[in-house]
């Protein structure tokens, strides 16, 4: 499959066997956490399907004038892939593979504006990648020490155009069906800003230990019940 943008000849094909991927590690070591956040509480909201892949720092291909240009998002959403998981093991090709991702996500951790790169030449640069190349509906820069939250959306024109948020500093992702903001709080030892789901109904998709607590606070409240109906029992004189 050939997509011309401009003067960019865009095909899509598999890396060969033999191609060495970049193996760096992340910049910051919140970044997993922020990633693994983000799909757990799809997960266990049901609302991440064995058809569908969310990513982390997993290389996204393609094929720029006869090169191959990999890049990977702190965190990425596929709607639906093509193949057996066995096969995008190392890395993913969109229109070959799979659908394009709905949403890439960069969480912002030093100050070199690759997030913002619309460098043409090779290597391209980020911006340019997402809006360009892959056409990625969603593009979401994040900010974890301090909160921010940016939310590009690809318009009708082919450029991304930054949204604004509701009444309750949340944004609508309509290939999601699922509201995404910034939420305060701690998880795994981590105080601070986080990326969080709502439904469309404006609850919160809750993490496994969030889950956890609530059953305990749901059986204590049961049991504090249970024994004010023995005690009123026994008040009135009806025992077992």
């Amino acid at each position: 499959m050939v997509v011309s943008a401009s003067t960019t000849n865009i095909t899509w094909e598999l890396l060969p066997e033999d191609f060495v991927l970049d193996n760096e590690p992340v910049d910051n070591v919140n970044q997993p956490s922020l990633a693994a956040a983000l799909t757990e509480s799809l997960e266990l909201a049901g609302k991440l399907p064995e058809t569908a892949l969310a990513t982390t720092n997993y290389g996204i291909c393609a094929t720029v004038n006869g090169k191959f240009v990999i890049k990977a998002p702190d965190w990425a959403y596929v709607p639906q892939i093509t193949v057996p998981r066995e096969q995008i093991q190392r890395s993913y090709t969109p229109h070959k593979q799979g659908q394009i991702p709905a949403v890439v996500m960069e969480f912002l951790s030093d100050t070199d504006g690759s997030e913002y790169s619309n460098k043409h030449t090779y290597p391209p640069g980020k911006w340019f990648y997402y809006e360009q190349v892959l056409q990625v509906p969603n593009y979401i820069i994040f900010q974890p020490d301090i909160g921010e939250l940016e939310i590009y959306n690809l318009h009708e024109n082919g450029h991304y155009k930054l949204r604004f948020s509701d009444e309750n500093n949340r944004y609508w992702l309509t290939e999601m069906e699922l509201f995404i903001g910034v939420w305060q709080g701690k998880r795994e030892n981590r105080q601070g800003y986080w990326l969080r789901w709502w439904d469309q109904d404006g609850n919160l998709l809750l993490w496994g230990s969030e889950l956890v607590q609530q059953e305990r606070l749901a059986k204590e409240t049961a049991l504090k019940r249970l024994e004010e109906l023995e005690k009123r029992l026994r008040d009135a004189g009806i025992s077992d």
